[in-house]
């Protein structure tokens, strides 16, 4: 028993130093119903090989949930979610050299599972 104690202990150490390493990457906590989201990587060719060009490319309309706010949270939206929204939904915002989608809760469509 005590060695089921112990190795818990250090499997919830673990676990919190991972998510501390995780949010230390990113110094940005969403406020309030927002979430901060970075979308999928961009189709470059059809099922078929057809190599699309950049002018007929759009942007995916889903991505990853990478911070959310209390509110959002509290609405079933959690940090890992893949969320899909609206074409023109939400804020586009570069962070460290990388562009994120900024969304309310309310741009949020849905989740995927």
């Amino acid at each position: 028993m005590e060695n089921l104690l112990t190795f818990v202990k250090k499997l919830t150490i673990i676990a919190t130093q991972k998510f501390m390493v995780r949010r230390k990457k990113m110094n940005f906590q969403p406020l309030a119903n927002r979430v901060l989201v970075e979308r999928e990587e961009e189709v470059t060719t059809t099922a078929s090989g057809i190599i699309i060009p950049d002018n007929a490319k759009e942007k995916p309309l889903q991505g990853k949930a990478l911070a959310v706010g209390p509110d959002a949270a509290d609405e079933g939206i959690s940090e890992g979610d893949t969320v899909v929204f609206g074409k023109y939904s939400g804020s586009e915002i570069t962070l460290d050299g990388k562009e994120y989608l900024i969304l309310t809760s309310d741009d949020i469509l849905g989740l995927l599972k």
